[in-house]
């Protein structure tokens, strides 16, 4: 293995893309001329796992046992069916990022384990999360997570020396953001960003399925076509066709055969659809990503005069009418002179290069999309509330940053306080998402006085990840990186043995179960723990430790994948001799 060796993943909601680093540019990694790997998992007939068009194939006449669109249930906590088994989304991801790390190692000549992973500006810390969760359970050490418009800018401008002023559109299958961006002397700094998680071309693709689903039940008479999981998977695939179609031609008839029995007698399916009718059904969905955009530049501070090119990212983006739309509000037409499908995954690969040392020419200055803050008692809208909202890092401020804010008790015998984390921009915190929470007891009753208090600061990495410290300030008693419940987290005896079931799963002829390669429970809370503290100072830690820490990180989390227990033991103490003198 080249442990120097980074990739770059695009983990997206309907195609993934991996990039390496050849002749010190990012390259697309394709087999067979094909770039895009389906984000699709599937079980075959004899139980082994499929990843990708084989996966996509089966979906059609075995949807029970196939998944699709999983990005869209990271970080719910939510668990999916797959055959026989349920997966938490980490897994399902885990198995598309093995697909991709095995293509890069393929073209490589030799296994990568370190990884630049994309997600959508406009996920939650919890996704992040997930994201992150899934790439350990694939083995892989997900060295950093960037934002998709940032990486699309990345794709576009490492090389630019000029000053210029980017909005990146990002329409995907599943998800949406808007972001402006600088570029300035090889700089790319996220100005603004904004989006929706659920929004997308399965969005797009539900306004034909449900088209075709009411003209079979009306026009062919046929009841209950919901129930049937094939037929409604053969109807999902025949929108997703439409929608492809019509953005080529302005009229196109659907066709499908034999969709239903009726009194014996076969039910075929033929519909027209024109491009207007298809606009006209997802002009709402549309019109609500123009007022994103007025939002992203009103939070940038920027005309769209001022704007120097609109990027185009994302396979939806194709649909001609947001190209109108764009034009429309923007003044200038958008630029798509690198494949939509394709430039987050370049992106991510300029990233991984500069992660290995490379100068790719450009540097990159990230924002978080949401306001992160937590509750107190205070006033709303003039009247006393119990949980008004106290922001502590508010949206699109750059990263990575720390910010303090100062809790108060309500009365002297008080002896706790809640601290609730939310993430969100509505006043009240109960609207916005809590994504934890922790209790600080046996507060000190007598210098717990007004003027001191607690001391609440949170810090958010250039991952989006975020850290909460909680400090006593008459006592100096602290809380630090403790938060419960946090949605799609899981603990890291969860993530250890989701990743001994994918690697089970993926192959057979592995022993997850025991033997003399199976790292013992005490060694393995010892693994976890070392893995945890080195996770957590890596932020704070020396410019001249942080790589040795991650590449460390990375070789333990190897090492105890593949079963090697003396190995990750031997590099357990090396990280150790390294975090007693930083800790």
């Amino acid at each position: 293995m080249d442990t120097d060796a980074v990739i770059g993943i695009d983990l997206g909601t309907t195609n993934s893309e991996v990039a390496i680093i050849r002749n010190g540019r990012p390259e697309i990694v394709r087999e067979d001329g094909e770039a895009m790997v389906p984000s699709c998992v599937g079980v075959d007939e004899d139980g082994g796992i499929i990843v990708g068009r084989q996966a996509r194939n089966q979906w059609i006449a075995a949807p029970e046992r196939t998944v699709l669109s999983i990005k869209r249930l990271m970080g719910s906590g939510e668990r999916v069916k797959m055959g026989a088994g349920e997966y938490t989304p980490q897994e399902i991801s885990a198995f598309i990022l093995k697909e991709l790390r095995e293509r890069a190692s393929r073209a490589l000549g030799h296994d990568v384990g370190k990884a630049v992973v994309t997600v959508p500006a406009y996920f939650t810390d919890a996704q992040r999360k997930a994201t992150r969760e899934a790439g350990v359970i694939a083995g892989l050490d997900v060295v950093r997570i960037i934002n998709e418009p940032t990486a699309a800018a990345l794709s576009y401008e490492s090389g630019s020396e000029d000053t210029r002023k980017i909005l990146v559109y990002d329409l995907g299958g599943g998800t949406f953001d808007v972001s402006v961006v600088l570029v300035e002397e090889g700089v790319v700094e996220v100005l603004s960003s904004t989006g929706d998680n659920h929004l997308g071309g399965d969005d797009f693709d539900r306004t034909i399925d449900d088209r075709l689903n009411r003209h079979i039940e009306s026009e062919l008479g046929v009841s209950g076509a919901d129930a049937d999981q094939v037929l409604q998977a053969r109807l999902k695939r025949a929108a997703e066709r439409a929608k492809i179609e019509l953005s080529r031609q302005p009229y196109l008839q659907i066709e499908e055969d034999h969709v239903a029995l009726v009194d014996g007698e076969a039910r075929h399916l033929s519909h027209d659809i024109s491009r207007a009718e298809f606009e006209q059904g997802i002009d709402e969905l549309l019109a609500g990503t123009m007022r994103s955009v007025t939002m992203a530049l009103n939070d940038a501070d920027v005309r769209p005069s001022q704007l120097d090119r609109v990027l185009m990212v994302g396979g939806s983006t194709r649909i001609p009418r947001i190209s109108e739309l764009l034009a429309e509000r923007l003044g200038q037409e958008p630029h798509g002179e690198v494949d939509p499908d394709l430039c987050v995954a370049l992106g991510a690969g300029v990233q991984a290069g500069i992660e290995m040392g490379l100068d790719m020419q450009a540097v990159l200055v990230d924002v978080t999309p949401y306001t992160f803050g937590t509750s107190a008692v205070g006033e709303l809208y003039g009247q006393p509330y119990a949980h008004q909202f106290v922001p502590i890092i508010r949206r699109n401020t750059k990263l990575p940053t720390t910010r303090t804010e100062p809790l108060f008790k309500m009365f002297d015998e008080q002896d706790a306080v809640s601290v609730r984390v939310y993430q969100g921009e509505d006043p009240d915190a109960l609207k916005n998402v809590e994504i934890g929470s922790f209790e600080f007891e046996g507060l000190a009753s007598s210098a717990f006085a007004t003027d001191q208090g607690l001391l609440c600061t949170y810090q958010l990495d250039l991952d989006g990840l975020l850290k909460v410290h909680v400090v006593e300030r008459a006592t100096g008693r602290e809380i630090r990186g403790v938060v419960e419940d946090a949605l799609g987290h899981s603990s890291g005896s969860e993530t250890r043995a989701s990743r001994e079931k994918v690697e089970e799963l993926w192959d057979p002829e592995t022993d997850s179960a025991g033997g003399a390669g199976t790292v013992s429970t005490d060694a393995s809370r010892q693994m976890d723990d070392t893995l945890e503290r080195a996770q957590a100072i890596l932020d704070t830690a020396p410019v001249e430790d942080r790589e040795e820490i991650s590449e460390l990180t990375g070789e333990l989390r190897r090492a105890i994948s593949e079963g090697r227990t003396e190995d990750a033991e031997d590099i357990r103490q090396n990280l150790e001799e390294i975090l007693f003198y930083l800790e």
